[in-house]
């Protein structure tokens, strides 16, 4: 379970506004990958209260449980910021780097400069702070874990509007990820303009 185990050590160190950040989408057939960054108040790492202390890895929650959390982390944290990078920069560039700029640009969105960052798996060039790559950060760090929620509570928003234009990928069920019933309505129909031509290999698709 994540905890502000990580977070109360860097602020030992001198460092109060703290941001952890996480992505979601990254491995998907469809749509963007988004990125989310979140500050707590640093009261909050001696005395973490009612649903801070349910905040946990995005994978490891219900879909309820997410929706449920995603306004109190809004509403709770000292700032947020979302970064997203199109199928199209994907398609362009790779996932790793489409990956890394939205996190950038989601920390670059944050109202409050971070001092400190707190990145899942990763670690970023061009953030004016000093940062710690976390493995599996999202189990780790209550700022990690909630940048995983906001992160993929958004992406789901965006794929399941998208999924009322493009119809007969399952997309509300699938939110892009290459599921058999995905993949099957890709040979049948082709690519839309948001799947990534690049993952061809992967699911089919021809460029």
């Amino acid at each position: 379970m994540a905890d502000f185990h990580i977070e109360k050590q860097i602020a030992q160190r001198g460092f109060n506004r703290i941001a952890g950040i996480d992505e979601a989408g990254r491995g998907a057939l469809f749509g963007p990958v988004v990125s989310a960054a979140v500050m707590f108040p640093s009261s909050l790492y001696r005395s973490p209260y009612g649903w801070v202390n349910e905040i946990n890895d995005s994978k490891l929650l219900s879909v309820r449980k997410r929706e449920q959390l995603f306004p109190l982390i809004l509403t709770g944290a000292k700032s947020v910021g979302i970064g997203f990078s199109t199928n199209l920069e994907i398609d362009r560039n790779d996932i790793f780097w489409a990956t890394l700029k939205s996190m950038k640009r989601a920390v670059h969105q944050m109202t409050i400069d971070a001092d400190f960052v707190l990145v899942d798996g990763c670690e970023l060039n061009d953030v004016n702070c000093p940062q710690k790559r976390v493995v599996k950060g999202d189990q780790k760090s209550i700022s990690i874990a909630a940048a995983s929620i906001v992160a993929k509570v958004l992406r789901d928003q965006v794929v399941i509007g998208l999924s009322q234009i493009f119809d007969g990928y399952a997309l509300e069920k699938n939110k892009g990820y290459g599921t058999r019933e995905h993949y099957t309505a890709l040979k049948k129909m082709g690519a839309t303009v948001f799947h990534r031509k690049s993952f061809h290999l992967n699911c089919g698709i021809t460029k």
